[in-house]
């Protein structure tokens, strides 16, 4: 439409992101006209006449002076002061050309902003609005919307169409009254409570994590700050074996229901149990076969410890709750998400999604500890430490073994009490070395060479 009625203008959008800064400087200039997409989130300034830095800026660029270079301060002394004398008289130049021009503007009203839309909300009207009078400079704002924008059709739509009805107001005319207006910030109010509500809905979604997420970072500072854990460690174990024990031989049972066999073999699943089903068939209380299983449990983690030294049991047991939190939390995680995904559905139940999600989480959080002490206590008893082999030793040290070598094979050669003869073949490396070192092995001189083409050349 601009381009049919002949008016020059710039189109500031996604495609033109690069002439950003050059189209806002210029956007007060007399005459200026600019079309945004979305100007509310930019935080720029309109000067009126247009900016004299930035238009300084691109006459210093055509000079082939390098702006960046001297904003980031990687010019020495000599260079900035040339830049400054070039820049200086441009910029006083381009001042006095904008300050006559801002004069103008602000005697024709200033910058004037035209809306096409009203946002949800009313923050970012006011925005789009202060982007004119700043700075005590004059300006004006004009917002057009239509009844079938998003805003009105939600809120307000019926109602502005009853006033129309009542009115007979011609199709294509201008709505221009205090009445619709109010229509307007009152549906933005409704939407900005509307989004605030959700907000804080999310917020308290949010605070259930939180909660969660405390107690488990608070359990890995203890474990990576090098805390004793071995009190900790007999407490899973008794927790544990008391969870066993509750459900394979429930207090509210006779004792001659107690599935004994199933017992022994589900503990065995955690630690070497000693005893056999004869053995606890005459206990007939849960708190005697749980204190029972507990001593064994706990005397073999003392051979344990007593077999890798203490030191080690510890680094073992910080290592082994370390690695099975992380793993365990990260799929907490991941379940924690579906849940928060899917809890809305809870509603058709006529159930408040927020109080199932506390539940549930509440529920997931204990599964969480209860299988974090399960795997653990696995771990500790049948982990096994292996001893690595010591690596090879480094090329410096097999080279001077060589040398110790070639020094005792020459030791030994000269002390079976044959002289030297001048010229002969006693005292020659390569006849002492050739019947026993190999043609592709090191040298035993030291050079680094293969033998064969060292002292083995010759021989």
């Amino acid at each position: 439409m601009l381009n049919r009625r002949g008016i020059q203008h710039n189109v500031l959008n996604a495609k033109n992101h690069e002439k950003e800064a050059m189209i806002v400087a210029q956007a007060g200039r007399k005459g200026s006209v600019t079309v945004a997409t979305n100007m509310a989130g930019r935080g720029v300034d309109i000067l009126l006449g247009g900016n004299p830095e930035y238009l300084a800026r691109q006459e210093m660029a055509a000079r082939e002076f390098d702006n960046d270079r001297y904003l980031l301060f990687e010019m020495d002394e000599e260079e900035r002061a040339a830049y400054e004398a070039e820049y200086e008289p441009i910029l006083t130049k381009f001042r006095a050309q904008t300050d006559a021009e801002h004069d103008e503007v602000v005697g024709l009203g200033g910058l004037y902003v035209q809306g096409t839309e009203r946002h949800e909300s009313r923050r970012i009207d006011n925005q789009l609005r202060g982007r004119s009078g700043r700075q005590g400079d004059p300006g004006e704002s004009l917002f057009y919307l239509s009844l079938e924008d998003d805003l009105m059709r939600m809120f307000a739509s019926d109602r502005v169409a009853a006033i129309m009805n009542r009115f007979k107001w011609p199709e294509g005319e201008p709505i221009e009254a205090k009445m619709v207006t109010r229509a307007v910030e009152s549906a933005q109010k409704q939407i900005e409570e509307r989004n605030y509500e959700l907000r804080k809905n999310v917020l308290k979604y949010d605070e259930v994590m939180n909660g969660q997420r405390a107690v488990i970072y608070g359990e890995r500072r203890k474990i990576l700050e090098g805390y004793d854990l071995k009190e900790q460690a007999l407490g899973f174990v008794e927790d544990v074996i008391a969870d066993v024990v509750a459900s394979w031989c429930p207090p509210e049972t006779y004792p001659e229901d107690w599935d004994r066999e199933a017992l022994l073999v589900a503990l065995g699943e955690f630690f070497p149990v000693r005893s056999s089903v004869a053995d606890i068939e005459d206990v007939r209380d849960v708190a005697e076969l749980q204190a029972r299983f507990v001593q064994e449990a706990e005397e073999a983690y003392e051979a344990k410890e007593a077999v890798i030294t203490p030191e080690v049991m510890r680094e073992l047991e910080r290592v082994v709750l370390l690695n099975i939190t992380d793993t365990k939390w990260r799929e907490h995680l991941y379940e924690m998400d579906y849940l928060q995904e899917g809890i809305h559905l809870r509603s058709y139940a006529q159930r408040d999604p927020l109080t199932e999600y506390q539940r549930e989480a509440f529920m997931m959080f204990d599964e969480l500890t209860e299988s974090i002490q399960e795997d653990f206590v696995k771990y500790i008893y049948r982990v096994e430490l292996v001893r690595q082999d010591q690596p090879p030793a480094p090329a410096a040290t097999r080279v001077q073994r060589v040398q110790e070598n070639r020094d005792e094979v020459a030791a030994g050669a000269g002390g079976a009490g044959q002289a030297p003869r001048e010229g002969g073949q006693a005292g020659n490396p390569q006849q002492a070395f050739s019947d026993k070192v190999p043609r592709n092995a090191p040298c035993p001189c030291g050079s680094g060479k293969k033998y064969k083409k060292c002292h083995g050349a010759a021989a």
